[in-house]
């Protein structure tokens, strides 16, 4: 069979430069994954079918070691729950030597990195610091142990630089736990009390998560002032009278009273403004009354808009700004409704192109065509317009698909061949475990990142191959998370994706368990007789003879694309 010149790696709709060509001139060479430079494509974007990454800022790579320490952190603290040294320094690091490229990633979601609280905290499972980034204590501040603007600023221009989109996570609903360090906020600010129930709507939007984690009154219209301690943090560090200018015109155009929800509001979308972050995944959802979704929303495109045309040379197409929640326990399964018990919300209705799906994870240990399949339905039917964020690994859903990560192969498969965005937990492509001894809780899903595995054991450098393969083919093609599905074939399993808009047209057919040896793929009815196409698994063209393609080889995935 003829080898072909690979074009390295057409991964993304915006990955720039020239392209690179590698020569596939031997079976030695049959199983080498290609490595990526900065190439441009004329393919689309589509947040519908999405590669993102998802990591623990402070967990994944450490870039700068000499910020490990910062604002006097320096109490004992349980196993994983400190700070390990993690940064934006360390994702640039990634972003430059090709990591995400390689994998077919498009966007890069990590967790925010906003000023935390100062302190440690023991809720019952140890003590504890903010590494996680879920506790803010001022959110126009970057929290000095994730980096600084500077360093936000380089990583966001380094991942556009490869196509690449930048998700900030960001949070509304609460502030950051009292500490012997961080006062509570004033009582027009927050409630300390109920805790939530999550029966009804009200205990679910009008309550603490958990205990001593203040509540934003983010359902109050009423006029506040700045917290003392805000005030004099600012002044200490020479920009009160910056950030009190900035909030008299954000007040000033915008008409919004001086309701805790509208500071928070301009204050997140302010990093749009500054670094032209491309979209937010937002936390907390279902805990934030609805309408201050749509307000954020609204604030985050005026932003985005404003950044585009002041920096017309950094764009990287006219794809809108994009927000996807996290309303914890959806799952696609239910539509476009949440069900709070005594009230549904369409939190699609409020801002959200996308919602994070909670299905996946046990939808994933059915068969692949049951699951294709049903995905395709809902999103063609109910969820037309609209996408879900799949996964099958996060970072405090204590019930992942795999917890042994014994089933890698299917986890790949599973997760980036199911219709819809896809999120690859940091790790899943490099069997991280998951279970750590003397660890507790969510700590156990948040070890550091596994780079010694990687360099070190065949069995998971064999794994992190296949998602490479998966995850490039994916990317360079649209049509695998937003087009839509068809089975051609039973046994051996083959299916096609097709996506259509507008002039643009994608279509692709994969195969999977494949038997060892000879096989005979049917494609008849989606590539015509003759078509030429190419195995990017295997890197062998084939030709199409009445209806069938057939590779010989030992693999057992094919993923095919018409040869151009």
């Amino acid at each position: 069979m003829m080898k072909k010149l690979l074009i390295a790696l057409a991964i993304t709709s915006f990955f720039m430069g020239c392209k690179k060509e590698k020569k596939v001139d031997s079976q030695k060479e049959e199983n080498s994954i290609v490595t990526t430079e900065e190439i441009k494509q004329d393919l689309p974007f589509y947040w519908e079918g999405a590669n993102v990454y998802f990591l623990l800022t402070d967990r994944f790579y450490n870039g700068n070691p000499k910020k490990d320490l910062t604002l006097n952190r320096t109490d004992s603290t349980a196993v994983l729950r400190g700070f390990e040294g993690g940064d934006m320094s360390g994702i640039s690091k990634k972003v430059d030597e090709g990591y995400f490229s390689d994998l077919g990633i498009n966007a890069i979601w990590f967790t925010p990195i906003v000023e935390q609280v100062h302190g440690s905290t023991n809720e019952g499972t140890g003590n504890t610091y903010a590494y996680h980034g879920y506790w803010a204590k001022d959110w126009t501040a970057i929290d000095p142990n994730f980096g600084t603007r500077k360093d936000l600023a380089n990583l966001v221009k380094k991942a556009h630089s490869k196509g690449i989109r930048v998700l900030l996570d960001v949070v509304l609903n609460h502030t950051g736990p009292v500490t012997d360090l961080d006062p509570v906020w004033p009582e027009e600010w927050v409630r300390t009390d109920p805790t939530c129930e999550f029966t009804t709507y009200e205990n679910t939007t009008a309550c603490t998560l958990v205990a001593n984690l203040p509540d934003i009154l983010t359902e109050s219209n009423e006029p506040v002032e700045l917290p003392d301690a805000l005030l004099a943090k600012w002044k200490e560090e020479g920009r009160l009278s910056q950030e009190l200018d900035e909030l008299n015109l954000f007040f000033e155009r915008t008409g919004y009273p001086r309701a805790p929800r509208f500071y928070i509001i301009k204050w997140l979308t302010d990093y749009i403004h500054e670094f032209g972050v491309d979209g937010f995944r937002v936390d907390t959802v279902k805990h934030v009354n609805e309408n201050a979704w749509s307000e954020l929303k609204k604030e985050a495109d005026y932003a985005f808009e404003t950044w585009k045309k002041k920096h017309p040379d950094e764009v990287l197409d006219d794809t809108e700004f994009y927000m996807v929640g996290e309303v914890y326990n959806y799952g696609i399964s239910s539509g476009r409704k949440f069900d709070f018990g005594d009230k549904t919300v369409d939190f699609f209705d409020y801002g959200f192109k996308s919602l994070i799906n909670f299905d996946l994870k046990t939808d994933a240990l059915k068969d692949y065509e049951t699951v294709f399949k049903k995905y395709n339905y809902l999103l063609n039917t109910k969820m037309a317009g609209k996408s879900v964020l799949n996964y099958l690994t996060s970072h405090d859903d204590g019930s992942p698909f795999d917890r042994e990560r014994k089933k890698p192969y299917i986890a790949a498969n599973m997760l980036l061949l199911t219709p819809g965005a896809s999120q690859v937990y940091y790790g899943d492509e490099t069997l991280r475990p998951l279970t750590i001894e003397g660890a507790e809780g969510d700590a156990h899903l948040r070890s550091t990142m596994n780079w010694e595995d990687l360099d070190s054991i065949p069995s998971v450098k064999k794994v992190h191959e296949h998602w490479q393969k998966l995850g490039q083919f994916r990317a360079k093609h649209p049509s695998v998370g937003a087009g839509k599905h068809k089975r051609l074939s039973k046994k051996p399993y083959v299916f096609s994706r097709l996506f259509v808009k507008g002039d643009y047209k994608d279509k692709v057919a994969i195969a999977l368990d494949l038997p060892k040896g000879k096989k005979s793929l049917r494609v008849k009815g989606f590539f015509g007789e003759g078509a030429k196409l190419f195995d990017t698994y295997s890197q062998t063209e084939v030709v199409v003879k009445n209806g069938y393609v057939v590779l010989e080889n030992d693999f057992d995935t094919a993923l095919l694309e018409l040869v151009e």
